[in-house]
């Protein structure tokens, strides 16, 4: 029973220390906007 704690607390511990470090706020495309090519809207067929 210990063994089965102490596996619960190291996962529980791994899976907070991996959550934090996670990137904040929404995801962009690197460098400019003057650059960023995609996303754009493509004309109908």
């Amino acid at each position: 029973m210990k063994t089965l704690t102490h596996l619960l607390c190291l996962s529980l511990i791994a899976s907070v220390m991996l959550t934090a470090c996670g990137k904040k706020g929404a995801p962009h495309a690197p460098g400019p906007a003057s650059k960023i090519t995609y996303p754009h809207t493509y004309p109908p067929e």
